[in-house]
C-alpha cells in the first residue's frame, strides 16, 4: 500500500549521528555504490565523485535513513491533519521540528484525539520519499507507536495565563466599555496582505457603512508580531476620532496564532479606553486577546459587522422612509389644520345666525302648541261639564231612589228590633231566674254555711277541716273564724 507524500520542504540537516546504526561517509554514498553516467558534452574535472542518476541517490539515501536506529521521540503535535491513508503532524519542541506520519487505521485504532499543543510519546525510524519527475520528494519520521504525554506545555502556559488574567479581572473593562451602534472612524490593525483585510471591508460595504477606515499593518506571525501589534492598538487608541478597533487575522495553527497570546500585548488590550473587537482565526481558534477584547468574532466579517451593528443602508431607507412619511403627514396636518382654521374663522357668527333660527322656530313651536292645549283643553271642558251635568242628574234620581229604600228599610229594621227586644228580654229573664236558684248565697240565706280553709279554697270534710287548723266560716250575712280541736 502506497501513498504518494505531499511536497514538503527537506530537512535541513540529517538526524544525530548517535541515532545511526552506522557511520556514513561523508558523501553519504560510496562511488562503487552506484552508477556513474556522464552528461553529454560535458568534460569538466570536479573533485567530487559522480555524477549519479538522482533517482539512484535518492534510493540510496532512503536506504541509508531507513537504516537508523527505531527510536521514541517526545515533543508537542503542531498542523495536525489526515488524508485517506495516512496523518501528518509536525513533532515540536525548543530546539527543533520533525515531519511525522502514521497510517490512518493504525492511528484510529489507538483511539486517541491530537490536537495541538498535545505532548505526545511516539516510537519509529526515519523514512524517505525519493519523489519522481512530477512528485516531489519528502523526508518524514514513520510513527509506529504513539500515546500521549500530558499536556503540551505550550498549552498549559495559555491556561496558566488565562486564570491569570481571569484572577486580576483583566477579562472584564473592555466589556464595560460602551460601543457606539455606528461609529464614525474604525481602526483596523491586520496584515497588509492578508486575506482578512479584504472580509473587514466586504463586512463593512455589506453593512453599507461610509465612514473613515485608519488601517495599521503590522505582522500577524513571528516573534516580532506581538510588539508591534501592541503598538498599533496604542496609536489608534490615542487618536480621538477612533471610535472602535478592529484586531483580525486568519486562520492557523495555534503556533502561528502564538502573538496573540503575548501577555503584554493582552494586557495593553485589557488597558486601552477604545473598544477592541478581536477576530483572530477560525471558528475553533481561542486566544488570550479574544478573552480580554470587548468583543470576539469568529471572522473578520463577524468583526466589521460587530463594529456596525445595524445595516447603515437599510436605516438610510428607513429614514428616508420615514422622512418621506413625516413630510406627506405634515402638509396633511397643516392643510387639516389650514382648514379647520378657516371654519373656525367663520364659526362664530353662522354659530350665532344658527341659534337664532333655531329659537325663532322654537318660539312659534312653542305658541302655537299653547294655543292648540288651550283650545284642545277648553273641547275637552266642555265635554266635561255636558257629562258631569249628566250624572248629577242621574245620581240625583238615584239619591231619591236609594232614599225611599233607606226608609223602609229603616222601619223593617224598627219594627224586626222591637221584636227581637222583646223576645231577649223574656229570655233575659228566665235566665236571670234560672241563675238565682243557682246562686250560692241565696243557699246560705237558707241556712247553711260554707267551710273555707286559710287559703280560701272550700273544706268538703271534717278530715281536711282537722288538718287545716284554722277555718273561715262564711254565712250569708258575713264570715266568722274558728280553730278545730283535736278529738279526744
Amino acid at each position: 500500500m502506497t501513498d504518494p507524500q505531499p511536497p514538503r520542504p527537506a530537512p535541513a540537516s540529517s538526524p544525530p549521528g548517535e541515532l545511526a546504526t552506522q557511520s556514513a561517509p561523508a558523501d553519504c554514498a560510496p562511488p562503487g555504490e552506484l552508477a556513474t553516467e556522464s552528461p553529454p558534452g560535458d568534460s569538466a574535472d570536479s573533485a567530487f565523485p559522480g555524477p549519479y542518476p538522482v533517482g539512484q541517490y535518492a534510493a540510496q539515501l532512503k536506504r541509508r535513513l531507513l537504516e537508523f536506529a527505531r527510536v521514541q521521540l517526545v515533543g508537542e503535535v503542531w498542523g495536525f491533519r489526515g488524508s485517506r491513508a495516512r496523518v501528518y503532524f509536525e513533532l515540536r519542541d525548543a530546539r527543533g521540528a520533525v515531519p511525522c506520519s502514521m497510517w490512518r487505521n493504525d492511528f484510529e485504532a489507538l483511539g486517541v484525539t491530537l490536537v495541538d499543543g498535545v505532548r505526545v510519546v511516539v516510537g519509529g525510524g526515519c523514512d524517505y520519499y525519493p519523489g519522481s519527475s512530477v512528485s516531489s520528494p519528502s523526508f518524514t519520521f514513520a510513527v509506529l507507536e504513539l500515546r500521549i504525554a500530558g499536556e503540551g506545555d505550550l498549552l498549559a502556559a495559555l491556561q496558566r495565563l488565562r486564570r491569570q488574567f481571569d484572577a486580576e479581572g483583566l477579562f472584564e473593562p473592555q466589556k464595560r466599555l460602551p460601543r457606539p451602534l455606528v461609529p464614525r472612524t474604525i481602526g483596523v490593525v491586520t496584515g497588509e496582505q492578508g486575506k482578512a483585510r479584504d472580509d473587514v471591508l466586504a463586512g463593512l460595504r455589506r453593512r453599507g457603512w461610509a465612514g473613515r477606515l485608519v488601517w495599521a499593518f503590522v505582522p500577524v506571525q513571528d516573534r516580532h508580531a506581538a510588539p508591534r501589534i501592541a503598538a498599533a492598538l496604542r496609536e489608534l487608541a490615542a487618536l480621538e476620532e477612533v471610535d472602535v478597533v478592529i484586531v483580525a487575522r486568519g486562520g492557523g495553527s495555534l503556533a502561528d496564532l502564538l502573538a496573540f497570546c503575548d501577555e503584554t500585548l493582552c494586557r495593553t488590550v485589557a488597558l486601552l479606553g477604545t473598544p477592541v473587537i478581536a477576530s483572530v482565526g477560525h471558528h475553533t481558534d481561542r486566544t488570550l486577546i479574544d478573552d480580554v477584547a470587548a468583543v470576539s468574532c469568529s471572522t473578520p466579517t463577524h468583526a466589521a459587522e460587530a463594529a456596525v451593528r445595524i445595516d447603515c443602508r437599510a436605516a438610510r431607507a428607513d429614514l428616508a422612509a420615514s422622512a418621506r412619511q413625516l413630510e406627506r403627514h405634515g402638509r396633511v396636518a397643516v392643510l387639516g389644520r389650514a382648514r379647520t382654521l378657516a371654519q373656525l374663522s367663520r364659526a362664530p357668527a353662522e354659530h350665532v345666525a344658527r341659534h337664532r333660527v333655531h329659537l325663532h322656530q322654537r318660539l312659534r313651536e312653542l305658541r302655537a302648541s299653547a294655543r292648540r292645549r288651550v283650545a284642545d283643553r277648553r273641547r275637552l271642558a266642555g265635554v266635561h261639564a255636558v257629562v258631569l251635568e249628566r250624572k248629577a242628574g242621574v245620581m240625583g234620581l238615584d239619591r231619591e231612589r236609594r232614599r225611599a229604600e233607606l226608609r223602609g228599610r229603616a222601619g223593617r229594621f224598627s219594627r224586626a228590633g222591637a221584636e227581637t227586644t222583646a223576645r231577649r228580654s223574656e229570655d233575659l229573664e228566665r235566665l236571670v231566674l234560672a241563675l238565682g236558684a243557682h246562686d250560692p248565697e241565696r243557699t246560705l240565706a237558707r241556712g247553711y254555711a260554707l267551710i273555707e280553709d286559710p287559703a280560701g279554697e272550700p273544706v268538703t270534710t271534717a278530715q281536711a277541716a282537722r288538718a287545716a287548723g284554722e277555718l273561715g266560716i262564711r254565712f250569708h250575712d258575713g264570715r266568722v273564724r274558728a280553730r278545730t280541736e283535736p278529738p279526744s
